[in-house]
């Protein structure tokens, strides 16, 4: 092979050029594996976002004071089928949606404690488990505040403390209309307590923790926010609940839910739940019932609350219109107690109490809890909106009774054999076998009558607070509406014993 002369200088040029570019690659990779990290071309993603909020001082503070509570009873040698709803809820009605939602809750706490009492039957009776829930020591010498439906059917109760100490407690007193008790530890010792909260000025939206017993397992922590305040569930003339969505479970009954400050803003009572767990609809007693309640409890064993005596029903728009007033606040007395202090003050039928000393009632709701959380006998002034214009009545409060009183009749009207059509309401009637009032013998399907909820049978006594005797009262009755610029009439109906308002509307031109 031949070879230029100057070819040989430039190949060892190239191979030096080559051997050099090996060397530094050489000489990074070494680096790279000395070091072991690859190069570091840019920072990693980092958000500063504002931190939220730990519960943990709250929750360390106030869990000495929350406890479980585990109830005994002495059981009887009867069949058990777990279909019976504690006493405080037999007069629910016959719903199987409601019915099931307080026996998911509301019942027996330890659903296991049940399934065992129908696997065995001791023969000594002694007290067993029956139930288990929450509570929390409201003073330093051992009170503690639960459930009603918690304890209502036990013998004998023991807590739980949060080290996983046993005590000894006794009954003090329960109150079911409001679902709240109050035990007693037995013996000497201090205890961690909490205060309640004013709540207020709880608002939707605040962070809540409920602390409590799900499921037998005590001091468990949730945490959410306040959903709604002054729900209706339905339970009794006092709802008036505190929605949270911080999870709530069986056992959780008579826990409390702390706001940030470590104050009881709540106690926990029921859950809306189409499963039995929960599902973030968790509905809590306001702190402000519950202080006034278990002051009495801790004082009498008992609460006594005022009772005005009368019968009540929502004022609706219509029937404001048709009363002349210039909102649908307030409570419509449909009937007045024969024996209670409101007929004797001089409340009649056809009243509608819009204020109580000077206090705004908006519902028949808040007119029972304003006058249940005055003493009996206090005299209490009572605005009521009659004929057209306000006046105040002076009322003695009786003692609430134990159950509602009623007023019972045996009597069946007969049907006249004359019968009267108001067309322009779509009803036929006829006067009442005693001359009072107009017994309703048909009704038109297409009516307001009928939309409004009026039957065969209903006996209408009243037109805006004037007696009928006869078709004539209501004919004039409908004029001197239209005279006046009124759109319904108010008419009184008595239906099995008990008495209610409809507004009508009456026929225009």
């Amino acid at each position: 092979m031949n070879i230029a002369p100057n070819s040989y200088p430039r190949t060892r040029t190239r191979l030096m050029a080559a051997a050099a570019s090996v060397a530094i690659a050489g000489a990074i990779g070494f680096g790279a594996v000395a070091t072991g990290t690859a190069p570091v071309l840019a920072e990693a993603v980092r958000v500063e976002a504002p931190q939220v909020p730990s519960f943990a001082d709250v929750v360390e503070r106030v869990s000495p004071a929350v406890v479980s509570v585990r109830v005994k009873a002495k059981i009887e040698s009867t069949a058990d089928d777990g279909s019976d709803l504690p006493d405080a809820f037999g007069n629910l009605p016959d719903d199987p949606q409601l019915r099931r939602f307080f026996r998911e809750f509301r019942g027996f706490g330890d659903q296991d404690g049940r399934d065992g009492m129908r696997r065995f039957e001791r023969r000594d009776r002694q007290p067993r488990p029956v139930a288990q829930g929450s509570g929390f020591f409201i003073s330093e010498d051992g009170y503690l505040v639960t459930n009603n439906h918690v304890v209502g059917d036990g013998s004998s109760f023991t807590v739980v403390m949060h080290d996983g100490k046993e005590l000894d407690a006794k009954l003090v007193g329960t109150d079911p209309r409001t679902d709240l008790a109050v035990l007693k530890v037995e013996g000497d010792g201090k205890f961690t307590y909490v205060d309640f909260a004013d709540d207020s000025k709880v608002r939707v939206g605040d962070w809540v923790v409920a602390v409590g017993n799900p499921f037998g397992l005590g001091g468990t922590v949730t945490a959410g926010i306040v959903s709604a305040r002054g729900r209706d569930i339905g339970a009794g003339p006092y709802d008036d609940f505190i929605q949270i969505d911080a999870s709530v479970n069986r056992g959780n009954s008579g826990g409390p839910t702390f706001n940030l400050n470590g104050q009881v803003v709540g106690i926990n009572t029921a859950i809306f739940s189409p499963s039995g767990g929960s599902v973030g609809i968790a509905f809590d007693i306001p702190a402000s019932t519950a202080k006034a309640v278990v002051q009495d409890l801790m004082k009498d064993g008992t609460v006594q609350r005022g009772w005005l005596g009368v019968e009540i029903q929502p004022v609706t728009s219509e029937i404001a219109e048709s009363l002349g007033l210039k909102s649908d606040k307030g409570a419509l007395v449909s009937s007045a107690q024969d024996d209670g202090p409101g007929k004797k003050a001089g409340i009649t039928a056809g009243d509608v109490i819009t204020q109580v000393d000077g206090k705004d009632v908006a519902s028949p709701k808040e007119l029972a809890r304003l006058i249940g959380a005055y003493q009996p006998g206090k005299p209490v002034d009572v605005t009521v909106w009659r004929d057209g214009k306000s006046e105040t009545v002076k009322v003695d409060l009786g003692t609430l009774p134990s159950s509602d009183k009623q007023a019972s009749a045996d009597q069946q009207p007969s049907a006249p054999p004359k019968a009267d059509t108001l067309a322009d309401l779509g009803l036929t009637v006829t006067r009442s076998d005693d001359g009072k009032g107009l017994v309703v013998t048909d009704v038109d399907p297409d009516s307001d009558a009928a939309d409004r909820g009026i039957q065969p049978g209903d006996v209408i006594t009243s037109v805006n607070s004037t007696e009928v005797n006869g078709t004539d009262d209501i004919a004039k009755a409908m004029a001197d509406a239209v005279k006046s610029g009124r759109k319904a009439v108010l008419m009184q109906i008595t239906r099995d014993d008990s008495n209610r308002f409809v507004a009508l509307p009456v026929a225009k031109g």
